[in-house]
């Protein structure tokens, strides 16, 4: 996960967003945008509380090589999640990572990739999550050493690794292709997981989705480029389609971990186009050789 070493220079952030184009916030339509992050899994502490674990209230532990961060919550709890938030406070906070009183949030929360997100996108999001009951949870410091608890430091972090672009127009590519690309890169933000890191703790485009040894809760992340060998080159579209849709893998194996959660509470929910605009983008990538087991 993405906290980088210290690094002792000051560097300004610029907060300000222009003025949005988006429609008032639809909660059917953000409730398709929560599935396709996968459900927000990562703020709810299914692994710490079971199944009567509070949705979307914070608390759950997200081990990092730099120590465990914990996830915030993002009910509309006016004190404690995002109630008292504005829709321009939530797009700061998932474009560019700082909260309404600008502090740094931690690059475990993946706003590296949700600052891809549309400004509708974002809108409806924020109206979907408005819906849902709200929870009183305080938020809870990370257990990490200095300097990676320090917020101060993370100025430089994002000016290092961390540079917001929206997607390039692509005429020569299918719609699925598009619309997966918008999926995989942004809503679904899979490079945050399946990507390995550089020193400074960003991504490493060179190795995009090649899986990566760090992935979330220490758990390995998977070559997800088409390479026959190392990643999943012999898989089919369909294949694809139903293993996002049931978890299961084409040998009939059923994947475990965080990626269990997120099918069964985020893409499992999707429409078949989007499953199978993911796989399109997928099956098109340039394959990496990246065998994880031999590293």
């Amino acid at each position: 996960m993405g906290i980088a070493w210290i690094v002792l220079i000051s560097v300004s952030s610029n907060p300000v967003l222009g003025e949005s184009g988006a429609q008032p916030g639809d909660v059917g339509r953000g409730r398709h945008v929560f599935f396709a992050t996968g459900g927000c899994t990562c703020h709810t502490n299914l692994p710490g509380e079971g199944k009567d674990a509070p949705l979307l209230a914070g608390g759950r532990g997200l081990k990092t090589p730099f120590g465990v961060f914990y996830s915030t919550n993002i009910t509309p709890d006016p004190e404690t999640g995002i109630g008292d938030w504005s829709d321009a406070d939530f797009m700061r906070a998932m474009r560019e990572g700082l909260s309404p009183d600008g502090e740094h949030y931690f690059p475990v929360f993946p706003y590296t990739s949700f600052s891809g997100l549309t400004d509708q996108d974002l809108v409806d999001l924020r109206a979907y999550l408005a819906s849902l009951p709200a929870i009183r949870r305080e938020n809870r410091p990370p257990d990490a050493p200095f300097p990676f608890s320090w917020r101060a430091t993370l100025a430089g972090w994002k000016w290092l690794n961390f540079e917001p672009v929206p997607l390039p127009d692509a005429p020569d590519r299918s719609e699925a292709w598009i619309r997966g690309r918008y999926l995989v890169t942004a809503a679904a933000h899979c490079g945050e997981c399946h990507t390995p890191r550089t020193l400074t703790g960003g991504l490493d485009r060179s190795m995009w989705l090649a899986g990566s040894r760090e992935g979330p809760e220490g758990e390995l992340a998977p070559n997800i480029t088409p390479d026959p060998k190392t990643g999943i080159g012999r898989w089919s579209v369909a294949d694809l389609v139903w293993y996002l849709e049931m978890g299961i893998k084409p040998d009939g194996d059923d994947t475990q971990g965080l990626m269990a959660e997120v099918i069964e509470h985020g893409y499992s929910h999707l429409p078949k186009s989007d499953l199978e605009a993911i796989a399109v983008y997928l099956k098109a990538l340039p394959a990496i050789e990246h065998d994880l087991r031999r590293e």
